[in-house]
């Protein structure tokens, strides 16, 4: 199976509870049968919960549940006891089979009500003899609103169960769906039962009864009608029941036109009204029936409250919505933010970054620009345990190239000239968070320096201030350049690289994703339409193939920017691109910038001799020494000290003097006067 992230629309909604487990996911699906045949195979699955009777949706949950999984027995079941369950539909063998009851005690459902998942790939049989011939199995709990356990969920299999993520996040979104469906049935029959009573006491009281006249003054009040309305068995005659009508505009609608069919010897049925009561002003709801006196001279008023039938109406309706959106997490299992796509590069990019987000290991992202560097590091940050902490971005190639500094690690006042006060850096911002610095080759290598320290000792000191300030910061950094050239051409720290590469991650161009481009094409469509004042219904075919072919040097920020200008000079409900605003296809000749090929760090190369000084100077080690050598003749030759050459290079003293040993470098004789 195919893994797929996908986008539903806001508006997806359905006329029943079952309805509403698939609206959204069809939708999305149909529009992108032809895409993949895994997908219309997907869409078939649902579209048969789709096509089942709401008496018939677990049953065919269980019997979908097995085909995804690929798996010989799925059921849904009820908790009835403590540790008794009762199916309420159960697939086995391929066949559909009825309720059954039973107890979990001696099988992995005994977990599964205790509130946890349980997944068994193989040897369920050697822990658990009573279940026979069963190797695998697969469940989870189905909760109530409150947390408490209600049912569950699970599929087994005499064989192993080899599951990939994806069919384990499907399994995962269906059982919430279950249990959804579950709540909403509990509170159904809650409805229900309230409903029956209302029912009984509306035929064989005590229901409200009032006498009232053509003005709404009471006549006579039963005592339910006293106690529903919150009045005083002394202050019912002449009290004007129209005046607990609740101050809104769709209340006082409802009794103009009830008293309005009144006066013309109608008789108002079943009318809901909102009321406020005289007692405490607490709204209630009644259903209100009335029939007027033949003479003309009072009316005889029913009603019952039904403040709770509304109240579980609202509720219902609230689980009903809640089910469109984990129909909507089925089809966004692998939607990481605003990224979109499918294709077998991005998804091993997504399957990065779920691993790397729950560590705190510095992550370093290659691409070109407009490939959504920013995404997968804010995906990264939303995935970790630093998710409600700040997510700080840096462009390192957007700050004058004199306050990145001051921008990175603050200042204080007076530090230089326009430092009229004392200024937070983004460390500090990002304290307990993630720092974002994008174009990370583009920083200065003084500031490199620092930057190491922050990695490495987790301080720094603002500019202008000699005192330390700790952080607890995850770095995340990408680029677009070639680090291994800018290494090389020592404009970038060889030191600094090895800390921020702990994890590297490669996003493809657009070029590359080819498969996702109908889908981003689709989104962006769904975006910017309302913005511009469009509504587009389909996308021209050969607009389609084209936008696939074309290379996309500008990437996914060019496909966006098209898309709107298209968009603005559309004039139907169809997406047509004429190929002079594509632009003619050609060869796109930059290589994806992949982690350099870089030599051992020098602390574990073998240690060379004075000799080793003579390299060529186009060598790393050559200019390494350069650079070296440059900084102890500018500090005089003074290495330890805050004005040392060791601070200034970014390393402690005696890894200095180590260098200094390793490329044959000493300080020079002065010469006698």
């Amino acid at each position: 199976m195919s893994k797929r992230g996908h986008r539903l629309p806001e508006d997806a909604e359905s006329d029943s509870a079952h309805d509403s487990v698939v609206a959204g996911i069809l939708m999305t699906l149909e529009s992108m049968r032809s895409d993949s045949e895994e997908i219309a195979a997907l869409a078939a699955l649902v579209d048969g919960i789709a096509r089942a009777a709401p008496n018939d949706f677990f049953p065919t949950l269980a019997h979908k549940v097995a085909e995804v999984l690929n798996v010989r027995q799925a059921a849904v079941s009820e908790v009835i006891a403590r540790d008794r369950i009762r199916t309420l539909g159960f697939w086995s063998h391929g066949k559909r089979f009825e309720s059954v009851e039973r107890t979990v005690l001696g099988t992995p459902g005994e977990t599964v009500l205790k509130g946890e998942f349980c997944h068994l790939p193989q040897g369920v049989a050697a822990h658990y003899p009573g279940l026979g011939a069963v190797d695998s199995y697969i469940g989870m709990p189905l909760k109530s609103h409150d947390g408490s356990i209600i049912g569950s969920i699970c599929a087994l299999d005499p064989e192993p169960m080899s599951l990939t993520p994806v069919q384990i996040l499907l399994f995962e979104a269906f059982g919430a769906s279950a249990a959804a469906e579950l709540r909403r049935l509990h509170l159904e029959r809650i409805a229900t039962e309230a409903e029956e009573c209302f029912h009984d006491l509306f035929n064989e009281a005590p229901i409200a009864y009032v006498h009232e006249d053509l003005e709404t003054r009471f006549i006579h009040a039963n005592k339910a009608a006293i106690r529903i309305l919150g009045v005083k068995p002394e202050e019912v005659h002449g009290f004007v029941g129209a005046s607990l009508v609740a101050d809104t505009a769709e209340a006082k609608r409802r009794i103009e036109e009830a008293l309005a069919s009144i006066a013309v010897g109608q008789e108002p049925q079943g009318v809901v009204l909102e009321l406020k009561r005289h007692n405490d002003g607490k709204h209630i709801y009644i259903q209100w029936w009335s029939r007027p006196d033949p003479g003309g001279r009072y009316t005889r008023t029913m009603f019952v409250d039904i403040t709770a039938r509304v109240l579980l109406e609202r509720e219902q309706a609230r689980l009903l919505a809640e089910n469109v959106y984990l129909q909507e997490e089925i089809k966004s299992v692998h939607n990481f933010e605003e990224i979109t796509g499918a294709s077998d590069g991005l998804m091993r990019v997504l399957d990065d970054v779920q691993r790397v987000a729950r560590t705190d290991a510095a992550v370093l992202i290659y691409g070109e620009t407009g490939t959504g560097k920013e995404l997968i590091a804010r995906a990264i940050h939303s995935r970790s345990r630093r998710a409600d902490k700040p997510f700080i971005k840096v462009n390192c190639a957007a700050l004058p190239a004199g306050l990145v500094e001051s921008e990175l690690f603050g200042h204080e006042r007076g530090a230089f000239s326009g430092a009229i006060q004392r200024r937070i850096g983004r460390f500090e911002l990002a304290h307990h968070g993630t720092i974002f610095l994008d174009e990370i080759g583009e920083m200065p290598l003084d500031v490199q320096v620092k930057l190491l320290r922050v990695l490495q000792e987790h301080e720094f000191e603002r500019v202008g201030s000699s005192q330390t300030t700790k952080v607890d910061v995850r770095i995340i950094a990408a680029t677009n350049r070639d680090l291994g050239r800018s290494i090389r051409e020592s404009t970038f720290r060889e030191d600094l690289y090895y800390r921020l590469s702990v994890f590297p991650i490669t996003v493809p161009p657009l070029r590359e994703r080819s498969p996702d481009i109908p889908l981003l094409v689709k989104y962006f469509a769904q975006k910017y339409g309302p913005i511009v004042g469009r509504r587009i219904e389909r996308i021209d075919g050969a607009t389609m193939r084209r936008l696939v072919e074309y290379p996309w040097p500008g990437n996914i920020r060019e496909l966006e920017n098209l898309i709107e200008r298209a968009l603005i000079l559309t004039d139907s409900d169809v997406l047509h691109i004429a190929p002079e605003i594509l632009g003619p296809v050609r060869s796109v000749i930059r290589a994806l910038p992949q982690p350099p090929v870089l030599p051992p760090p020098s602390s574990e190369r073998s240690t060379r001799t004075t000799d080793s000084a003579r390299l060529d100077d186009t060598s790393l080690a050559a200019v390494q020494r350069a650079h070296v050598l440059r900084v102890l003749e500018t500090t005089d030759w003074v290495i330890e000290g805050e004005q040392g050459a060791a601070v200034r290079l970014g390393m402690k003293p005696a890894t200095l003097r180590f260098r200094m040993k390793k490329f044959g470098i000493s300080r020079p004789r002065k010469r006698a006067s």
